[in-house]
């Protein structure tokens, strides 16, 4: 059964954040997935590994450290946030696997527009002309995940200055106006969940066919 898509419009950052930890802890082997399109007002967000010293100036955003991996990271209006609350062993996928296919569903989307995106194995997220155009971060817990993926559409890009995006020095970032996209939020974000969707589909499809094939009984 595919996710339910929620579009939540402008929301802050912590009730939310804590909505999807409420969500994760009380879910069963029966609650059906759920993806959760959004914005936030200006925050900045620092996960687990997220050194303070990738806060370059301090300013008047707040600072939320939370239990996503990676480092330090920007949100504002103008940008898409999809909150991919998923049951892992539902759709037979590891946190690798999980990530490729949450930055091929950005790539994807950028294509349909003739933008050439690619991920880095290096450095999770979506690059455009080595300029990140997209950021990524979950949290896993009990074969369950929370947080996501964020797509930058047309937004204020300056609080990306005060930071080390990501943790990475110097790092460019963009965004779909910057590049001819003009294609509204509302457009976006809903064929991103279409995107996530198909993917998660998709790899269900083949990790179940090559489980059939293992389990298929070889003439000898």
């Amino acid at each position: 059964m595919n996710p339910i898509v929620h579009s939540l419009g402008l929301v802050e950052y912590q009730p939310t954040w804590d909505a999807m930890k409420q969500f994760t802890a009380a879910r069963t082997p029966e609650t059906r997935d759920e993806i959760w399109l959004l914005q936030h007002p200006p925050v900045y967000t620092q996960g687990l590994a997220g050194k303070p010293e990738h806060l370059l100036h301090s300013t008047n955003i707040p600072v939320v450290k939370i239990d996503r991996g990676g480092q330090i990271t920007y949100h504002g209006p103008g940008q898409i946030i999809a909150y991919c609350l998923l049951d892992m062993r539902r759709w037979k996928i590891g946190v690798r696997d999980l990530v490729r296919l949450m930055e091929q569903s950005v790539i994807d989307l950028l294509a349909e527009f003739n933008v050439v995106a690619i991920g880095r194995e290096d450095a999770p997220g979506v690059y455009v002309d080595n300029a990140k155009i997209a950021a990524l971060g979950l949290k896993i817990k009990n074969g369950y995940c929370y947080h996501g993926l964020s797509f930058n559409v047309n937004m204020d890009l300056t609080p990306f200055n005060n930071i080390n995006p990501c943790g990475y020095q110097g790092l460019r970032v963009t965004q779909a106006c910057e590049l001819g996209i003009t294609a509204s939020i509302n457009e976006l974000q809903a064929q991103l969940a279409q995107n996530l969707i198909h993917g998660l589909q998709q790899h269900l499809e083949s990790a179940s066919a090559g489980r059939a094939r293992e389990e298929k009984p070889h003439d000898t």
